[in-house]
């Protein structure tokens, strides 16, 4: 490989070390405790006079000072200082230590502990062997990574150098963690449904493609679990979810990554009134383990997870900011010209519902800060979800909006085969109109409701822009591990 000079004169560290009989990668360790289970019990065990063997990474800069050298190390959860004396150490390790240890090399520590004169709490080596020797070098600001593209193409550098970016996926773990009791303790029951699919459905989306070479068959990445799910309800099960990965050809933005995660969950017997009452309880459980209150902080805003939530109507909410009245004018052209004549910064969209929905999303959608259900969604926009019983031009659904965000949607399940089909046709004659994230044509899900399905509930979460608002980070790049990016030379 090609070594720049600071890499090579590592790497030349490396072949020293080695041809003194010291391995620059060993297979195990001899750890006897975590820097944090140290620091928990320091000064107790320090007047125990207990030795302890600590592993972690050289951060900082080292400090020769003589016959003595100070340096700080890190494991996951704690750092602590070294304090390294010739007499101690011996000459060999400290000589290696002070010419051939870099900052961010990994090695092991033995020792008892002291303090200081200022009371720092430190480990007294006495012994010390290396673990892996680091080739590449810290960025010049070694504290502190800053450059967002650097971060997200090296994102194992940044979670070395930036602590935050490490709390956020811990938050994220929590929220999973929660998301999943809750619903284990409502007997929901967790399974696994196809990644590969012969036919995509569940979300108006455009898929991933990919082939079976052996079958002569291309499948679709999944861009929701709904139907698979939904066939589980038809075959007995009463209460299911999953909490699994989704893949959308889409563009990438804010809220919006190629590959994301989402909590999908049936209840049969339920309805969208039960799934909503749910997402509050998950919404509001969440705050107060992660922080001991129902008010979160999120971008400057006090985001109040313990009142009731309010409930917006689409076309209500449209009409009193805008003044279109969307049942009025049914067709895109017709509300396009509107929305023209309105100058509203609306892009066109090939369909009626879509160009609702757009709507919505560009002018009411970011000005709901606090949690809200947006419900009456035409029944144009929901091709899987049940009519309302008072009114048969919008449906029993709701989104779940926090800070200008979908966190949530569902719905009343379609249950009715008969509606259904329609309700797939109707999408494919959307999409011989041009819109390519149109509903396919599902026979055998068809086929499965024929037997019958009970009335249902269902709900989707996004998991990920669940972490963002308590992780209180406004982009979802900064809660996805390994974010998709543009390849480096575009």
């Amino acid at each position: 490989m090609d070594l720049n000079d600071l890499q090579q004169q590592r790497a030349e560290k490396l072949a020293r070390l080695r041809s003194a009989g010291i391995e620059g990668y060993p297979a195990r360790t001899q750890r006897t405790h975590t820097i944090k289970a140290v620091l928990a019990d320091f000064d107790g065990m320090m007047e125990r006079g207990e030795r302890v063997i600590v592993v972690g990474r050289v951060v900082g800069a080292r400090r020769i000072m003589g016959k003595l050298a100070f340096a700080h190390i890190e494991d996951e959860h704690g750092r602590i200082q070294l304090w390294l004396s010739r007499a101690d150490l011996g000459d060999e390790w400290f000589d290696r230590f002070a010419n051939d240890i870099d900052t961010f090399d990994i090695v092991e520590s033995h020792g008892t502990l002291r303090r200081t004169k200022s009371g720092e709490a430190s480990v007294f080596v006495d012994g010390m062997a290396l673990l892996s020797k680091a080739i590449n070098p810290p960025p010049d600001k070694w504290h502190g990574l800053t450059d967002t593209e650097a971060r997200l193409r090296e994102r194992y550098l940044d979670m070395i150098v930036n602590h935050d970016v490490r709390e956020n996926f811990r938050t994220r773990a929590k929220v999973v963690n929660i998301m999943r009791q809750v619903l284990d303790t409502h007997d929901y029951l967790e399974v696994e449904t196809p990644v590969l699919q012969p036919i995509y459905g569940g979300a108006s989306a455009r898929p991933f493609t990919t082939y079976h070479n052996q079958l002569h068959q291309n499948l679709y990445l999944r861009i929701a679990v709904e139907l698979y799910l939904k066939r589980m309800i038809v075959g007995g099960f009463e209460r299911v979810y999953e909490i699994s990965k989704v893949f959308r050809n889409e563009g990438v933005d804010r809220t919006h990554n190629p590959e994301f995660t989402m909590m999908e969950c049936y209840q049969a017997y339920g309805d969208y009134r039960t799934m909503m009452a749910l997402v509050e309880q998950i919404c509001r459980e969440t705050a107060v383990r992660l922080t001991g209150s129902t008010v979160v902080e999120f971008q400057g805003q006090q985001i109040d997870f313990g009142p009731a939530w309010q409930q917006v109507s689409i076309p209500g909410a449209i009409l009193e900011r805008t003044g279109i009245d969307i049942l009025q004018y049914k067709t895109q052209p017709e509300l396009l010209r509107e929305i023209r004549a309105r100058k509203l910064p609306v892009e066109s969209k090939p369909s009626w519902a879509k160009q609702v929905d757009e709507l919505f999303s560009e002018i009411i959608q970011p000005t709901l800060i606090q949690p809200t259900f947006i419900v009456n969604h035409p029944v144009e926009l929901s091709p899987l979800a049940k009519r309302h019983a008072d009114n048969p031009a919008i449906t029993e659904r709701f989104e779940a909006i926090v800070a200008g965000m979908e966190i949530g949607n569902g719905y009343s399940e379609l249950n009715d085969p008969f509606d259904q089909e329609q309700r797939f046709l109707q999408q494919l004659k959307t999409q011989a109109e041009g819109d390519d994230e149109a509903h396919q044509l599902d026979e055998d899900y068809i086929n499965a409701l024929m037997y019958g399905m009970p009335p249902t509930g269902g709900l989707g979460m996004g998991v990920d822009r669940m972490a963002m608002i308590y992780a209180n980070q406004s982009t979802i790049r900064d809660v996805v591990v390994f974010p998709h990016l543009r390849p480096r030379d575009s």
